[in-house]
């Protein structure tokens, strides 16, 4: 079964936490089948990270990294990680 994770960041400028985030340095998207980075047509600086894995398992691999690596404590900001199935 399929497994997302989704994040929502108020990154407070884009365009230099980018590089950061296409680092991976806590790994997160080792085992990731599909990256998307969306940007908010109001705020430019919050971003939604939406990835997804082959199963659950990965995706809380995944999530438990990103929480250690203490990156996102770098934000005021952050809602997430969260880990999600399809419910259709």
């Amino acid at each position: 079964m399929s497994a997302f994770i989704i994040t929502r960041i108020q990154t407070g400028d884009y365009e230099r936490w980018r590089p950061m985030f296409d680092q991976d340095q806590p790994r997160a998207r080792e085992k990731a089948e599909a990256v998307r980075v969306l940007r908010s047509v109001d705020d430019p600086n919050e971003v939604f990270v939406h990835l997804e894995y082959a199963s659950v398992d990965d995706a809380h691999e995944a999530r438990d990294r990103l929480v250690a690596s203490g990156v996102l404590q770098r934000f005021e900001d952050v809602h997430g990680p969260t880990v999600l199935i399809d419910a259709s």
